[in-house]
Order: C-alpha cells, then structure tokens, then sequence
C-alpha cells in the first residue's frame, strides 16, 4: 500500500515499521492473561486492536465534505468533492484531468537536443496543444446527454468522436420526433403489443423509426447513385491508364465517417450533435455503423438494390492517423465496448494516450474490456505509463454533467480565444 502512495509522490516515515507477528503467533489466553500497560484488556487483544499506525506524511489532505452553511453554489461544492472520498473524489480528480488536457501546451515541455528541430521555437512549442478524443455509448444520445454533448461539439471542444450506430441515428430520429420519459419497470410484454421500445425508463415508438426510414432511405439511394456514377468514371481513367505511371486512380468509397458527416450535413438541424460535427469537421468514427436501425435500412435496401459498399478500412486508418499524428493526446470515454476499446486501440498507435478518463459502472472481474481498468490498458500500451488516467464508476447522466459545468463549460469565450491559431501536430501549421 505505501509503496503505491509513494508513486504519487507520497513518502512515509517508516522508522517505526517492524514486522511484529503477535498476532499470527498468539493463543488463546491463560485464565490470568499477563497485561502490561492496559490491564483490562487482554494483551492478544490489545495488539490486534490498538497497534501502532505508521506516521502519515503532514501533506495528506484530511477528509472533509462540502460545508452547506458556508455556501450553496455548483462551484464550492465540486470542489469539496477532492476532500470528500469515494467516487466524488474520483469525480473530483477526472475534472482536473480534463482541465488538464485543455491546457496543455507542448511548450510545457522543455526542448532538449535530439528533438525535432522543427519543434525547437518556444513559439511554435506554444501553438501545440493535446488532441481530445471523446467517445460515448448510444444511451448517451438517447437520454438528455444528448444536449450536453451538443453543447461540446457545436463549440469545437474535442476533435476526435467515437461512437456506436445507437447515437448515430438516435441523434437523427430526435429531430424529427423526441424520446418521451417511461420507467424502468413498464412491461416489455404490454409495450411490445403498442408498438413502444423501451431504453431503460425512457420510450421511444416506433413510428419514430419509420420517420427515420423515409427521410434516410432516399439518401442511402442518392449515394449509391454517387458511387456508380464514380465507379464508371474510375473505371474509364484506369483504361486510360499508362502501366508505368505510380499513381493509381482515386475513387469514391463510403466509409462509415464519410457517410455519417453526409448525414449531418443532410439533417441541417441545430439540435444534431451530428450537424455540428459536420459543420465544424469534426470527424466521427463508428466502426459498428451496422448495428442498429441504419444497418436495418442497408438491409432493406440491398433487397431493392444491390452494390452499395460500406469500407471500414478507410476509417480505421483514419482514426489511427489522427492519434499518430500528434504531439499530446487525451480521452474522454463515456461507457465502455466499442468505442473504449476503439479509441483506446489508436491511441495505442502513439504508444498510449496522455491523459485519460472513463466514466462507466462496469467492474474488471470477468475480464472485459469494458471493466477493464486504466492501469489494465497502460499494460497494453493503449495510456503512457507516465500517465494518471481517472476512472469515474457511476452512471454518465450523473457524473458527466457536472464535469463539463467544471471544464467545457467554464470560460467559453476566453478557452476560444486561448486556442486560437493552435494545432495538434506540427505539419498543420505548416499547412497554414
């Protein structure tokens, strides 16, 4: 235990520490028990019960909670989080992580010989910052999160998104119907004859998945048209082709990135956090597009017409890219799957995030990535070992909201101007 205090920068004094086995060695006492100092206590009891305790280090904060006669606001009572223990401390620790990731600058770190010379002006070290990846599971999208991480998206505060197929089209059906309140014990039995699904104590009908088919139909339509009509025009310049020449004809591939900005684009609704990610560029990854009600809409359509092509490949060179091609990393994982592990996996190409933290309920004992723990994925490379990565264990609707009223959501106009003319990777301001 103190050696692991002691990694976080934590020294004890250990001159009192002897290895004492009384307690392992101690039999059941003799009708009159010798006593030393405490004579009404057997001495067999008094060493297991009031032993010694090693000295702790006078800079351990004492454990203290929010005090209500002093103050009532958001920010006084986050802050006594640190001090109060459990998971609100952990909660406390994961804000300044995040308030961590924003600020940092690659200017924080002194340039010593053998580095990229390109990287050697303090102004320029200055321009860098860390690249945020931000990933969320669809239940996120389908309660009232939704609205937390449009707040993110439509103010350009991550660059990096990873979802699952759930918030992709979930995000879309709420622009044209909303998810109504329900309860977690109503009867699947008596919902399924009324044409209602049930997530958790939320409900959604399904004529809200039929207004989602009508409008997404003609567009999987229109791009299959746009990849024939390029397949013919490809088709004809490698004719043309001289065998000797290096390059290779480009051609249009939907990739699961490129399908979900067209979306966005196509949704034109300020209330998609979609929307918002295409209109600031931000790409968005979702290696399991085809699972959920747009995978059914491919379905149906392949039975009216065959030939259209979904290519994850292009993607998951894409999102590795993006981790690559970086000087500081950081990730915000909301729940677990896919997108833990997919997120996690290309920060792996970097050799490990910088900073990490998840918020998720789901325990490592049965060995899932999901459970999995950060220190389980600095093993795999996935965060630094120099890292501090946080793991929040609560539910996301509770814990999320009150990290993003201590980060994103503070200073807006001042975090906008610090970031301004700022990149993530030296070539882009090369680019500029």
């Amino acid at each position: 235990m103190w050696d692991q205090v002691a990694s976080k920068g934590i020294t004890f004094d250990k001159s009192n520490e002897t290895v004492d086995d009384t307690i392992i060695k101690a039999k059941a006492s003799s009708v009159d028990p010798k006593v030393t100092a405490r004579p009404h206590i057997p001495s067999v009891s008094a060493t297991a019960v009031l032993g010694e305790s090693a000295t702790l280090p006078p800079n351990m904060k004492p454990c203290r909670g929010h005090d209500f006669n002093a103050s009532n606001d958001i920010d006084s009572i986050m802050k006594s989080y640190l001090s109060t223990g459990f998971q609100a401390t952990n909660l406390a620790l994961a804000i300044q992580q995040v308030q961590q990731m924003r600020t940092w600058r690659l200017s924080d770190i002194e340039w010593k010989e053998g580095d990229d010379l390109a990287l050697q002006s303090q102004s320029i070290r200055e321009r860098i910052r860390a690249k945020v990846f931000f990933a969320y599971t669809s239940n996120q999208i389908s309660c009232g999160q939704r609205e937390v991480i449009k707040f993110l998206v439509q103010h350009s505060m991550v660059d990096v998104i990873v979802t699952t197929a759930g918030a992709i089209e979930e995000d879309l059906i709420k622009c044209f119907q909303p998810t109504y309140m329900g309860d977690f014990r109503l009867s699947g039995r008596e919902l399924r004859k009324k044409g209602i699904n049930r997530i958790g104590n939320l409900l959604i009908p399904n004529q809200n998945y039929c207004e989602f088919e009508d409008w997404v139909s003609p567009i999987i339509n229109k791009m299959h048209d746009e990849q024939d009509e390029d397949a013919i025009r490809w088709a004809q310049e490698v004719a043309k082709r001289d065998p000797s020449d290096a390059d290779f004809p480009e051609r249009l591939v939907w990739t699961p990135s490129k399908i979900i900005r067209r979306l966005g684009l196509e949704i034109d609704n300020s209330d998609s956090v979609l929307y918002w990610a295409a209109v600031n560029k931000i790409p968005i990854f979702c290696p399991a597009l085809t699972d959920g009600s747009f995978g059914d809409m491919l379905y149906f359509h392949s039975y009216k017409r065959a030939g259209f092509i979904l290519d994850i490949s292009h993607d998951i060179r894409a999102i590795n890219d993006q981790a690559v091609r970086s000087h500081c990393t950081g990730q915000l994982i909301l729940g677990g799957g896919v997108v833990k592990h997919h997120t996690c996996n290309a920060n792996l190409m970097r050799n490990g995030a910088d900073y990490s933290v998840y918020i998720n309920t789901a325990s490592e004992f049965d060995g899932s990535d999901c459970g999995a723990s950060p220190d389980e994925a600095v093993s795999w490379g996935k965060i630094r070992i120099t890292a501090q990565p946080v793991k929040v264990t609560a539910d996301a609707t509770l814990a999320f909201p009150l990290l993003v009223s201590q980060t994103f959501a503070k200073d807006v106009a001042a975090w906008k101007e610090s970031v301004k003319c700022t990149v993530c990777w030296i070539d882009e301001l090369e680019s500029e």
